[in-house]
């Protein structure tokens, strides 16, 4: 069987791993909250020194974003993304897993009226989300509030996709694949409200190049041509994990202005503005361990990984 096949039975071998990993995932979900704060730190910590290839990942993406910061505090700033993404695992479990109703009085919103105005107005509108560790809890908590979609790049392993599928489906009216733009257009033209996060590098066929954090970086083009094409506005919001480790700040920012603009770049150029102004507030909470610059202007460039 080739490498990247994956079998239609369920319980093949191939699956065990699999299993075993939502085995800990359902576990984790019921733990009491401080402990999956400690393991989830712990298991960051862990992962820093196991993930080689991710921690150099992450050394160069700070060092290349945060230049102004010391050697000392870029190397602290890698230690407490690892610890917060760590928690994040915890989190997503609880989210994918068990109902999070007890988590609403743990909310604050910020900005909330910029959404209530549009949805008292019938209108859809494009939630642009961003990686931070807390995303898939953070969508759950919206989705606490708010009904909606989210649009999504499905799993290659169909049991660990299944998995996700059926834990989004408690907070998400549909889950929309990447590849069927019509249906998310569809849906957000007669009103519905849509997750969409395009922080990260989908390759050259897709994207523009635009400044992020300084550097030019390859941008998705989609979020403007869905705005374009289903005449909706664009809403950022910044998922937080206050400092306690224990409650949430949801902040919706005010929709995208003169957006889209009809220039692609200026396009990506404002969209990934308003991302590196939310991330800058946490930069800990952030994916950095994704290949956010592995697309270079330049074909012929080495790579920066």
């Amino acid at each position: 069987m080739a490498k990247n096949k994956y079998p239609k039975n369920s319980w093949h071998p191939r699956y065990w791993g699999t299993w075993l990993i939502i085995g800990f995932l359902t576990i984790t979900a019921y733990l009491p909250w401080p402990v999956k704060i400690f393991f989830g730190k712990g298991l960051g910590y862990l992962a820093m020194y196991a993930a080689g290839r991710r921690r150099h990942i992450t050394e160069v993406n700070i060092k290349l974003c945060f230049p102004e910061k010391t050697a000392k505090e870029q190397k602290k700033l890698v230690k407490e993304c690892f610890l917060a993404n760590g928690i994040g695992i915890f989190e997503t479990a609880t989210a994918l897993v068990r109902g999070i109703s007890f988590l609403k009085k743990r909310v604050t919103f910020k900005g909330r009226e910029h959404l209530d105005k549009i949805l008292a107005e019938g209108k859809g509108a494009i939630i642009l989300g961003v990686h931070f560790s807390a995303l898939d809890l953070g969508g759950a908590l919206h989705g606490l509030f708010f009904t909606g979609d989210s649009i999504y790049k499905p799993h290659k392993n169909a049991v660990f996709n299944r998995f996700i599928e059926r834990g989004r489906t408690q907070y998400f009216e549909e889950q929309i694949p990447s590849s069927d733009l019509k249906k998310l257009v569809r849906r957000v033209k007669n009103g519905k409200v849509c997750w969409y996060s395009p922080d990260q590098d989908f390759g050259r066929d897709v994207s523009v190049f635009a400044p992020f954090f300084g550097v030019e970086a390859a941008s998705i083009v989609m979020t403007a041509r869905i705005a374009r094409m289903a005449k909706v506005q664009v809403l950022p919001l910044r998922i937080h994990r206050n400092p306690d480790n224990y409650t949430y700040t949801l902040e919706y920012l005010p929709p995208l202005e003169n957006f889209p603009s009809g220039d692609d770049v200026a396009d990506a150029t404002q969209v990934n503005k308003v991302i590196e102004a939310m991330i800058r507030i946490n930069p800990e909470q952030y994916l950095w361990m994704h290949r956010r610059f592995k697309t270079r202007p330049d074909p012929k460039s080495p790579s920066l990984y």
